[in-house]
């Protein structure tokens, strides 16, 4: 039996090690983590750029990648704690998104300003206890490549978001969104797809 299996069936073992990483009751990783592990665990391509204003709740146990080129803006959040955060190269993440695992961002992506991208889910079957208490489950996002995604957008847990496809501003994606379309509107609803053989955007 490895380490990680060893620390993940003794559950004082794994309290002792969770609580060496996180600050209890918040979700920010330690100093230490942040210094000594994260710059070694996790990949940051050539010329990738994390500006100095974004918030980096990302801990060592699940995937953080960042492609070659791309960056994220000041004001964002990043949290891989129940999911891994992958995002691919010549991507842009704008100013004060949030971005909650698990979520896998293709190459050349351009998201605005104040997107939401939530893997996550809380737990809420139980009335007779506290919502915060009663954990979370987690659904994928996939963003797939050359898509732009407007300002105040949110995609909830479980949704893909097609190759080559434009969500307008202040739309929520509840579904997926087929490849080359256009989407608006809470629930996003798709408007236009593109007609390969045509070459034109059409009107749905």
């Amino acid at each position: 039996m490895g380490l990680k299996e060893k620390i993940k069936s003794n559950a004082t073992l794994k309290k002792l090690v969770h609580w060496s990483i996180l600050i209890p009751k918040q979700t920010r990783p330690r100093l230490w983590i942040r210094w000594f592990v994260n710059p070694f665990y996790h990949k940051k391509g050539k010329g990738a750029l994390v500006r100095r204003r974004t918030r980096m709740d990302v801990v060592p146990w699940n995937k953080f990648d960042l492609g070659d080129y791309s960056t994220i803006e000041d004001f964002s959040a990043i949290n891989n704690g129940v999911g891994s955060v992958i995002i691919g190269d010549r991507t842009k993440i704008g100013l004060s998104n949030t971005i909650i695992g698990p979520v896998t961002i293709g190459n050349d992506v351009r998201l605005a300003q104040n997107i939401t991208l939530s893997g996550l889910n809380h737990n809420y079957e139980d009335v007779n206890l506290p919502i915060h208490v009663q954990g979370v489950s987690t659904a994928p996002i996939i963003v797939e490549n050359d898509c732009w995604i407007g300002a105040n957008v949110v995609a909830v847990a479980g949704v893909t978001i097609g190759k080559h496809s434009i969500v307008a501003a202040g739309s929520i994606v509840t579904k997926n969104i087929p490849p080359y379309s256009v989407a608006v509107g809470n629930p996003a609803r798709v408007i236009k797809t593109y007609n390969h053989e045509t070459k034109t955007w059409e009107k749905v």
